[in-house]
């Protein structure tokens, strides 16, 4: 199974929300649309759901044309950040109100029920009503629609964007799981790069209303094929400064000096852009390959377990991302070190610099 976007535009009265995108999603493991909020990421669903048509172009599934079949003419499941669950029915009758729907025998009814409720551990709330549970438990009957339904294309709208954290961490294991081996084309939205390199599968970036790259998760995050894919691939945003290639190195600022490496040794001599993501700026000492700057530390955010600083390097912001809890002082300045393994250069229009 495969669905796929032909030359496809979204316009609604004089604004563009998705410009001219053709693209064909993996049939198997999960398509991961990637972006920031009002990127575009709920309009391609929606598009894909047949919930919104779109203003040119043409959207395909399995092999057929189907830009103007009614949504209810279509095998599809959606999930969204707001769980939807019907408040007068049990959470049995929740699951299986799809497949009475569809007219299932009652047999089949109870034994695909019983097996969805198992995998999602609601076995022990299937006379509950919605009201009677916590929100990961609605959100994991849900869920529960989505895969008793069988459904050839499954669509999760940020599906763990309003649970807790601990909720979200124990469902987002879970759903690679939930899907697998059900010959569904699933396709899963998401804010959070974090939560795409979890998922895997393969990942469009989105930004603007434009998919700006397309393939397999890792790969994507390792080899952005420009700048702004690289910055939809980073949370926190990633560095980005002007650089010259002089010879053998790179120049950043005034002082701050390395050896070109890897496909930028091979580039000609000029003006370049690198990107560097924060957890390659660390307020200690980074090893043999990492060169010292000095900021002025504008923001601090401190966790148990990591330490972020916003600071000014040569009148732009920079972001270091760091495990342990680091003492910094607002307004003081400080000396942080970019490891320059990490660097990613770009060209002037913001095109990776590759081999």
């Amino acid at each position: 199974m495969s669905i796929e976007f032909r030359n496809v535009v979204k316009r609604v009265g004089v604004e563009t929300h998705i410009h001219e995108t053709s693209l064909t999603l993996a049939e198997s493991g999960f398509n991961i649309l990637l972006g920031a909020t009002n990127a575009g990421k709920t309009t391609l669903i929606k598009m894909m759901a047949g919930l919104e048509r779109p203003s040119s172009g043409e959207v395909w599934f399995n092999g057929a044309n189907v830009t103007g079949k009614a949504t209810r003419r279509r095998n599809v499941s959606l999930v969204h950040q707001f769980f939807v669950n019907y408040p007068h029915l049990s959470v049995y009758e929740n699951i299986a109100s799809p497949l009475r729907v569809a007219r299932i025998a009652e047999a089949d009814i109870k034994r695909r029920v019983h097996e969805a409720a198992d995998v999602l551990r609601l076995g022990a709330f299937l006379q509950r009503k919605p009201a009677e549970l916590s929100g990961g438990q609605q959100q994991r009957t849900a869920l529960a629609r989505a895969i008793v339904k069988d459904s050839e294309l499954v669509l999760l709208d940020e599906p763990l964007g309003n649970l807790d954290y601990k909720l979200r961490e124990e469902l987002r294991d879970d759903l690679p799981k939930l899907f697998a081996g059900r010959g569904s084309v699933v396709v899963y939205a998401t804010s959070e790069p974090t939560e795409a390199l979890l998922l895997g599968g393969h990942t469009a970036t989105v930004s603007e209303g434009r998919v700006t790259q397309y393939g397999e998760t890792a790969a994507l995050y390792h080899a952005p094929a420009d700048l702004e894919t690289a910055s939809v691939f980073s949370d926190p945003p990633i560095n980005a400064a002007p650089v010259r290639k002089s010879g053998a190195e790179i120049l950043l600022g005034a002082n701050a000096r390395w050896p070109a490496q890897g496909a930028i040794a091979a580039a000609p001599d000029g003006d370049y852009l690198v990107g560097v993501r924060p957890h390659f700026v660390s307020p200690t000492s980074g090893g043999p390959q990492a060169i010292a700057v000095t900021g002025e530390v504008q923001i601090t955010e401190l966790s148990g377990s990591e330490s972020i600083a916003h600071f000014n390097l040569d009148g732009r912001a920079w972001v270091s991302q760091s495990h342990g809890i680091h003492a910094y002082r607002v307004g003081a300045r400080h000396q942080f070190h970019i490891d320059t393994r990490g660097c990613l250069y770009f060209r002037p229009d913001g095109a990776r610099v590759a081999a």
